[in-house]
């Protein structure tokens, strides 16, 4: 894996998000209240919503629009839902975090 550094733990609040545009397109990072970090694309395969406006709960997200929640660890859509996001290795080091630029180049091949 090849990593990149996308900002401090500091600048997202806890339960909140900080989007971070790339040239395959906008990924939302999300921090948890125990300091947990996950990537996902920043699109609800539902509506388009911007999963970084959503609500942060546990290890989950729910949609701004329509109130799809998702499974930040896997991308999946929970309960009646059906639908999956592009999720993408995400980790903190010296309170840094960090993504892995590899799976961002695949997405952008595709």
């Amino acid at each position: 894996m090849i990593w990149v550094d996308v900002g401090s733990l500091e600048d997202i609040p806890a339960q909140g998000a900080r989007l971070v545009r790339t040239a395959a397109g906008c990924v939302a990072v999300f921090r948890t209240a125990d300091d947990r970090v996950f990537a996902l694309d920043d699109r609800c395969p539902h509506k388009g919503g911007p999963l970084s406006e959503g609500i942060v709960h546990g290890a989950q997200v729910t949609c701004p629009l329509h109130n799809w929640v998702f499974d930040m660890a896997t991308g999946a859509a929970q309960g009646a839902d059906a639908g999956q996001v592009n999720t993408y290795p995400a980790k903190i080091e010296a309170g840094r975090i960090l993504i892995d630029a590899t799976r961002l180049a695949r997405r952008s091949a595709a």
